[in-house]
């Protein structure tokens, strides 16, 4: 079974993901790509908490970026998550992520950012990364929830460029 949902979110494994996401994906497994969180031991027990009984996997990103055809090809349903946009832009290098959809969902407001939409706050830099991403052959768009109305990139990027 493939990786049913690429996703950029602060707070990694939550109820929204859980329960929003999860209810209608039914996933198997997360895998959360983060170099720190990969490294702490206490984290990744807190994150386990919140999985509702799924299996919860903790990558680098440099190992995440090897493990993907193994993930796709494995029989369990898989969210792969990322707490920022440049970890997902990492993992896409290189065109890995081609023909692949990528959701934002919380990406909050910060020094540097402008709102794109309530949920998704994004500096120039990350903004960047989103359009690299897309044109390595990502469908990039923001969806906090499942059944909410999908904004693709362009209208994101309109919307961020108005929020100066």
């Amino acid at each position: 079974m493939p990786i049913v949902l690429y996703r950029v979110d602060e707070r990694l494994v939550h109820g929204q993901v859980v329960i929003g996401w999860g209810s209608q994906l039914h996933p198997d497994r997360y895998v959360v790509v983060d170099d720190d969180l990969s490294q702490s031991q206490w984290e990744q027990d807190l994150y386990r908490l919140g999985a509702g009984g799924a299996e919860v996997v903790f990558s680098g990103c440099t190992e995440a970026r090897g493990r993907l055809a193994e993930w796709r090809d494995a029989p369990q349903r898989t969210i792969l998550l990322t707490r920022d946009v440049a970890t997902m832009s990492r993992l896409a290098e290189g065109g890995a992520l081609n023909g692949e959809s990528i959701v934002l969902g919380g990406v909050h407001p910060a020094p540097g950012r402008r709102e794109a939409l309530t949920y998704v706050h994004l500096t120039e830099k990350e903004m960047a990364d989103l359009a690299v991403i897309a044109a390595a052959g990502a469908d990039v768009f923001g969806g906090d929830l499942p059944d909410s109305q999908r904004v693709d990139l362009d209208h994101l990027r309109r919307r961020w460029n108005s929020s100066n």
